[in-house]
């Protein structure tokens, strides 16, 4: 048996054991933040993702199967920032104490205004701060798995070089938009941290907070609706878990273009964003084409 005594953050240190030679039984909540971690782990580890593909993180509801997964864990990582608000009693359980990295912690979070509550959860948008997860997950799996260490930090590096990469390239696909084209009207406050990367503005939202559970009163919606005349909006941004019926009364009634982003979770695997990387690049593209007039 191999024990392991490991500290990540303000975690509180404990004592894992895993079988030797017997991959880690590791848990990932998001599609996002489950490819990230296969990336880093590979064959070490036997991955699960509680949330599926086109679910809504703010809405999951875990199965029995989900916590039986939770229970059996020797890692469970997760978004954090609030995103998994609705696991918190789960996730603060003493069956999970010490297990639990949140990948979220330490960065430098995006906040609303004085009149809203909460941070930004949606972190994964800037790919510099997915960079950033490696280095946790990089450290949690060898805390656990010395005998990886190589490996583990063999694929971190190899994975930040490709975020790196991506970075470059979404850099060069905004350059093609001028300034006063970098304008995003999303369904939540979704972009923040691709806003604040990338040169663009957030001017709008159908729903003014992070979370898609609130609804939109009429003077909000009647707000947003001038601004996007008096702007100029050429499309508005949702997820494919959006309400569509609100999306289809602000094309209606303004004519501006509804663009479907994938946001909370990755593609099926034969779709269009099976993983991190692809999910960055279909979103930029669609970003990009629809702003660009």
């Amino acid at each position: 048996m191999l024990a392991a005594k490991w500290f990540l953050g303000a975690a509180v240190a404990c004592f894992a054991i895993a079988s030797v030679g017997a991959p880690l039984a590791v848990v990932a909540t998001t599609s996002i933040v489950g490819d990230v971690v296969r990336a880093i782990g590979g064959e070490e580890i036997s991955l699960v993702v509680l949330f599926p593909p086109g679910t809504d993180p703010h809405t999951f509801e875990p199965t029995p199967r989900d916590l039986r997964a939770l229970h059996e864990a020797d890692l469970v990582f997760i978004n954090g920032a609030g995103l998994e608000e609705g696991l918190s009693p789960i996730l603060s359980s003493p069956e999970l104490e010490g297990k639990v990295v949140d990948l979220s912690a330490g960065a430098e979070l995006l906040t609303l205004d004085e009149d809203h509550d909460g941070v930004d959860p949606h972190v994964w948008f800037d790919p510099l701060l997915v960079a950033e997860w490696t280095h946790r997950i990089e450290r949690a799996l060898v805390a656990l798995d010395p005998s990886g260490k190589e490996a583990f930090a063999h694929r971190a590096a190899a994975y930040r070089e490709e975020l790196a990469e991506l970075d470059r390239w979404i850099q060069a696909q905004v350059a093609i938009l001028p300034p006063a084209r970098r304008v995003l009207v999303t369904d939540h406050r979704s972009l923040g941290y691709f806003a604040a990367r990338y040169g663009f503005e957030e001017v709008g939202a159908i729903i003014t907070g992070f979370s898609t559970l609130a609804e939109p009163s009429a003077r909000e919606m009647a707000a947003l609706m001038e601004r996007i005349r008096s702007l100029g909006i050429p499309a508005v941004f949702v997820s494919q878990e959006f309400n569509p019926d609100l999306a289809s009364q602000l094309a209606r009634d303004t004519g501006v273009r509804v663009v479907v982003l994938f946001q909370g979770s990755l593609s099926a695997p034969d779709g269009p964003a099976p993983d991190y990387l692809s999910f960055m690049r279909e979103n930029v593209r669609r970003i990009v084409e629809a702003l660009r007039g």
